[in-house]
């Protein structure tokens, strides 16, 4: 499964977010696509419209309007989304009219676990 990752610029990500996947089996069963690693130009409208990933995974503990772009393209052209939170975060009211999947996590360990076993049931 080729899985875009949304998330705040002005969160931690890619300790928060980018590291546990990357060291986490998930790499050996999903293609991630990082868009905010070194050398990545990723058009996500683009990318959403042309269908070319099967999954949006999006971190929602801080509040983003690029996020929020993203998260509505990827919701107008079909794309299934899965919202992941950081317990104890005030998340939009907003997001419950994209997705049904909004998923509490307690650190990077339960962040990953939470991931897999939600993405195993969408396979």
């Amino acid at each position: 499964m080729k899985i875009y990752l949304s998330h705040s610029k002005n969160s931690d990500f890619q300790k928060e977010i980018y590291e546990p996947i990357k060291k986490s089996g998930l790499m050996e069963k999903h293609q991630f696509l990082f868009p905010h690693d070194e050398g990545q130009n990723i058009n996500s409208k683009e990318l959403f419209s042309q269908k070319e990933c099967d999954l949006v995974v999006a971190e929602v503990s801080y509040p983003a309007t690029g996020q929020g772009i993203e998260l509505g393209f990827a919701n107008v052209y079909e794309i299934p989304i899965i919202c992941l939170y950081k317990s104890g975060s005030k998340i939009a009211n907003s997001l419950k009219y994209i997705t049904d999947q909004i998923i509490e996590y307690g650190n990077a360990d339960d962040f990953v676990a939470k991931l897999d076993s939600t993405i195993n049931i969408k396979e």
